[in-house]
């Protein structure tokens, strides 16, 4: 009987409160970006793209493996974060034919700190 005196005397003296979910954005003010635009590589790959579409998507250099003019491997490091004493990052292939992007492999290598 005291314990439930006790939470009706608290529940009174906090008051009831709504929960704390979002709230909608004020009419005619400013609406969030939509997910889409929030995220950190907004300019995917596309099989058809040349070399310099794919740097630019990628926002890293590429650089050439092996094959013949048009019919390249090349390879870009994305740096994918990581704490603050070791950066990730991660290999990424990329397979051109007659110039245009025809495939790509991600290598996450073998991590030598786990041995």
């Amino acid at each position: 009987m005291r314990t439930a005196a006790a939470i009706a005397l608290l529940t009174m003296a906090v008051g009831i409160m709504p929960a704390g979910a979002q709230q909608p954005p004020p009419i005619g003010g400013p609406y969030p970006p939509p997910f889409t635009a929030t995220l950190s590589n907004t300019t995917p790959l596309v099989f058809g793209m040349d070399a310099r579409d794919a740097a630019s998507a990628l926002g890293a250099p590429l650089q050439y493996v092996s094959g013949r003019q048009g019919e390249e491997i090349f390879l870009a490091f994305r740096n994918i974060g990581g704490s603050g004493l070791f950066f990730k990052k991660d290999r990424l292939y990329l397979q051109f034919r007659k110039g245009r992007l025809a495939g790509w492999k991600g290598d996450w290598g073998h991590n030598w700190m786990w041995q």
